[in-house]
């Protein structure tokens, strides 16, 4: 049995990754808010990544780092704090749990880090100025470290399309957003938590233990496919 360190399982994506992981391993659970259901096998920490000293963790085999943000604003409306925040979330954040806990994971089996993109880093779409900004920075903190640490652990991201959370409830606030979106995607779908969580479990998995320093598209065709 692994022993997984989730940074924000209490919803979204990353409670969808607590939920797949527990099915045979250790949760440790870091997030501001606990998460709804119960299991022998998670431990919870209240915890604010930005402004608490996060826990002294004695061993763990994986980190997966889930915080992110939609600021969707015309570039006029975006103030330099926005984009301030929007990288303190996503990359900072990030950059904070690895250096925290980068020695217990390289004593770990297999020690895997799972990190969040997004398809605006690789499509351009209005309004994603800050956002896909941030997560470039994600996915360049993906290749550097991957490199820096071959032969220690592997680190890989996922960069979902919208997938139908709290988070991106703005996009999907009505049934014509629901269809406009869909229409949007080639696949005439888009994401949905499980989804995704199914991939950070193989990623994390030893099944993915020749796959580093990449970042995977789940974009239900939107980047991908042109038709």
């Amino acid at each position: 049995m692994k022993t997984y360190i989730v940074i924000g399982g209490s919803k979204g994506i990353g409670n969808a990754i607590v939920k797949t992981l527990l099915e045979s391993n250790k949760v440790i659970n870091l997030s501001r808010t606990k998460p709804e259901h119960v299991h022998a096998n998670l431990t919870h920490y209240d915890c604010d990544i930005l402004t608490d000293d996060l826990p002294d963790i004695e061993n763990a085999d994986g980190l997966v780092y889930c915080p992110g943000s939609i600021n969707l604003k015309p570039i006029k409306r975006l103030s330099l704090e926005d984009f301030r925040e929007d990288y303190e979330i996503n990359v900072i954040g990030a950059v904070k749990s690895i250096q925290k806990y980068l020695n217990i994971l390289k004593n770990g089996k297999d020690p895997s880090i799972l990190l969040f993109s997004t398809v605006a880093a690789k499509l351009g779409m209005p309004f994603h100025a800050s956002i896909a900004a941030a997560k470039s920075g994600v996915e360049g903190l993906v290749k550097s470290l991957g490199a820096e640490l071959a032969t220690t652990l592997r680190i890989n991201a996922i960069a979902p399309t919208v997938t139908n959370t709290e988070l991106a409830s703005k996009l999907l606030r009505n049934d014509k957003m629901i269809e406009n979106i869909t229409e949007r995607h080639p696949m005439k779908k888009f994401l949905e938590p499980k989804d995704v969580a199914g991939m950070a479990e193989f990623l994390l998995s030893e099944k993915a233990g020749s796959i580093s320093g990449q970042v995977f598209e789940m974009d239900c065709g939107i980047v991908s496919f042109k038709i």
